[in-house]
C-alpha cells in the first residue's frame, strides 16, 4: 500500500523522508527530477544550466560502465526516474540486447533533439 503524498516531506532533512518524497511523488513532480546538465556551449546559448531530458536529445554518459558513450535518448521512464540511451545495452545469455537504465545525474546533454518552442519559453520579467 502506497502512502499519501505530502509536500511537507520536502522540508525535512531526514533521509528517510527525502526518499519517501521521491518515491511517492506524482509524475508531474517526478518529471522535475529528470533535469540533466547542459554542455558548456548550450549553457551559453540558452542561458540555462540544466534542462529536462527528452527523447531524441543527444547525451553523453559521464559515469558508469558506459562512460564516454554519446548516444540519442530512446526512452525516458518517469516512474523509475531512468533514461535509456541508444548504444548503452546489456547482452543477455540468450543473445538478446536490453536497454540499460541510466540515472539522469550521470548524463550531459550535448545537442537538443526537438524543435519544440515551448521548451524554451521562459517568462521575461
Amino acid at each position: 500500500m502506497r502512502s499519501i503524498f505530502s509536500i511537507k516531506w520536502l522540508s525535512s532533512i531526514q533521509p528517510r523522508k527525502q526518499r519517501k518524497f521521491r518515491y511517492n511523488a506524482p509524475l508531474h513532480i517526478k518529471g522535475k527530477f529528470l533535469n540533466v546538465r547542459l554542455s558548456k556551449e548550450l549553457q551559453d546559448k540558452y542561458k540555462l544550466r540544466s534542462l529536462r531530458v527528452r527523447s531524441k536529445d543527444k547525451v553523453k554518459i559521464l559515469r558508469g560502465q558506459f562512460k564516454g558513450l554519446e548516444g540519442v535518448v530512446e526512452r525516458v521512464d518517469l516512474s523509475r526516474e531512468r533514461v535509456f540511451v541508444k548504444g548503452a545495452e546489456l547482452l543477455k545469455k540468450d543473445g538478446n540486447k536490453i536497454a540499460y537504465p541510466i540515472h539522469p545525474s550521470n548524463l550531459l546533454i550535448v545537442t537538443i533533439g526537438s524543435d519544440d518552442k515551448k521548451r524554451f519559453n521562459i517568462k521575461e520579467s
